[in-house]
């Protein structure tokens, strides 16, 4: 299965790595995939691509990529202001695409994207990948066997601290250019695609937004990413996106929702983190410690002790044992990455579509477009799909 990687940062090198890590863990496997060739507009990072990683070839130009005869499957790990052109380009030419979330910079932009790969009817695939993490997808089982009864609320949230340093340089993800939309885009869509693969679709939202830190460092000739900093005295430009996004919201089964992102708390590393609580028990997770989960049910055979238990990742949940085998051996994040490219690669294979994909990006964005135009009019706002027909 030919591989082309559009953007070679830290994403890009990530799923580079993924597809190189498939045949040494999974004999089974579907496909075995190639590295065919890295397109990035850094000429140095294509030549790392080919040096390190293997690829056949590397370009500058996206296009010589994506009409690529070798090439399968196009993976697009470019900013977000570039998936709708990439990913159309790859729709066109017959390519399978899979694209790092959210699939555009705004819910118009991954509406036309959705559009564009259904009409072409390639396999198409997000990087909604904490949904792969072992102890989610045996939340998601415990969910559907009604272990936690009735859900009656779900909290989730994303605080990282990769924004809060003021000299945190003025990279891409927090120019509306480069962009986009910022929290909601980059990290509040990983929550409530969680919570509505865990609990369904939401009907409507109440929420509001905020920019913290309105101004920051100019980045210098090689530097720009949202983890390199500034000096004092550098010069400046605005941010011209959002550091914090919330809301409430109704899921159309009723339950009530609390979302929270921001990328300028102070504290929290990486909480990417849900609570769900039914009438029957609760889980909790964080991917701070995401080899671990907290359980509590009312009907448990043993009920010496009220309270949660802690239950630790192992090899009898699933795609864990692929990686390390027992109980509490952790794995890691781009451990994630693999699974979730075993899967689109399964999906390309069967060619069943794969989940989750456009169609749940574009889920994701109905429901943002609500909260934007919540944070406008101060309200409730009711959900309603962003598709192109």
């Amino acid at each position: 299965m030919g591989i082309a990687v559009i953007g070679f940062g830290w994403m890009g090198q990530a799923h580079s790595r993924s597809y190189l890590r498939i045949p040494t863990l999974f004999a089974d496997r579907p496909a075995t995939p190639e590295l065919v060739v890295c397109a990035d507009s850094v000429p140095a990072r294509g030549e790392e691509a080919v040096r390190s990683f293997g690829f056949v070839r590397s370009t500058t130009d996206p296009a010589v990529a994506i009409e690529d005869p070798d090439v399968d499957v196009v993976v697009v790990a470019a900013p977000n202001m570039l998936h709708e052109e990439l990913c159309v380009a790859a729709a066109a030419a017959g390519k399978h695409v899979f694209c790092e979330k959210p699939v555009g910079g705004t819910p118009d932009q991954t509406a036309r994207v959705e559009k564009a790969a259904r009409a072409a009817g390639v396999i198409t695939g997000v990087g909604y990948n904490y949904r792969w993490a072992p102890l989610v997808m045996y939340a998601r089982q415990l969910i559907e066997a009604g272990a936690l009864g009735e859900i009656t609320n779900y909290r989730g949230r994303f605080f990282s601290m990769y924004g809060a340093d003021p000299l945190g340089l003025l990279s891409w993800r927090f120019d509306h250019d480069g962009a986009g939309y910022g929290v909601s885009s980059d990290i509040l869509s990983h929550v409530m695609d969680l919570a509505m693969m865990l609990n369904g679709p939401i009907a409507e939202v109440c929420g509001l937004s905020e920019t913290f830190i309105k101004e920051r460092p100019l980045p210098r000739p090689g530097e720009g990413t949202h983890y390199d900093r500034g000096r004092p005295g550098d010069p400046t430009g605005p941010v011209t996106n959002e550091d914090y996004a919330g809301c409430f919201a109704r899921f159309e089964n009723g339950s009530i929702g609390n979302f929270e992102s921001s990328r300028a708390i102070v504290g929290p590393q990486s909480q990417m983190a849900f609570e769900i609580y039914g009438t029957k028990g609760s889980i909790m997770w964080n991917l701070e410690t995401m080899n671990e989960m907290q359980i509590f049910l009312t009907d448990a055979t043993d009920n010496l002790h009220d309270g949660y238990t802690t239950v630790y990742a192992g090899d009898r949940y699933p795609y864990h044992g692929a990686f390390v085998p027992g109980d509490a051996n952790a794995i890691g994040y781009e451990d994630l990455k693999v699974i979730e490219d075993l899967n689109f690669l399964s999906a390309v294979v069967s060619g069943v579509q794969h989940q989750p994909g456009f169609a749940e990006a574009l889920a994701y964005v109905s429901v943002q477009s609500a909260l934007i135009r919540s944070w406008q009019s101060g309200s409730w706002e009711k959900v309603d799909s962003v598709r192109i027909d």
